[in-house]
């Protein structure tokens, strides 16, 4: 395997990651030049980090509303605990949801521990889609609501590098 980085270099890499991956022929090379280190050193730590599942992919946000997606919905169902692993499997990969995940219920106010996010341009094809997803799967029934975005304040992908503040503590 190639020669990782250093603590300091890795550290900015995942900063740099963080911010995507630069629009160039050869991404991992500018970013290589920008911490000072060669391209196989940074493909060989990116591989290292994905081998030991620090992340499973590197994939694109899309900034959803620039796009004409306005009509963005949470779907936050009460499903059985003993069925929300399958529930949330089987539409985790219905068409139309791009983020299913469950939490706990925060009783007495809030029964809900599955939540499914679904995009769309008009609220009616959302609500149209999420009925026809909720009958196909035997889930009409099942107490829910469908909350629409009013607004954006932050769109970005994950964080995981310190923040600057507290490295210089640790540092």
């Amino acid at each position: 395997m190639t020669s990782l980085l250093n603590d300091l270099q890795a550290l900015q890499l995942r900063r740099l990651l963080e911010a995507g991956l630069p629009l160039a022929a050869r991404p991992y090379q500018v970013l290589a030049e920008r911490i000072g280190a060669s391209e196989a050193a940074v493909l060989g730590q990116v591989r290292d980090w994905s081998e030991s599942g620090l992340f499973r992919r590197v994939g694109l946000v899309l900034k959803h509303r620039a796009m004409g997606f306005r009509a963005n919905a949470m779907l936050v169902m009460n499903i059985p605990d003993d069925q929300v692993d399958e529930v949330g499997r089987k539409l985790g990969q219905a068409a139309g949801v791009n983020l299913c995940y469950q939490r706990p219920r925060r009783l007495p106010d809030w029964p809900y521990n599955l939540f499914c996010m679904v995009h769309g341009r008009e609220r009616e094809q959302v609500c149209r889609l999420i009925d026809k997803m909720l009958a196909e799967h035997g889930l009409s029934d099942v107490p829910h609501q469908l909350l629409f975005s009013t607004r954006a304040f932050k769109q970005c992908g994950g964080r995981y590098a310190p923040p600057a503040a507290l490295e210089r503590a640790h540092g």
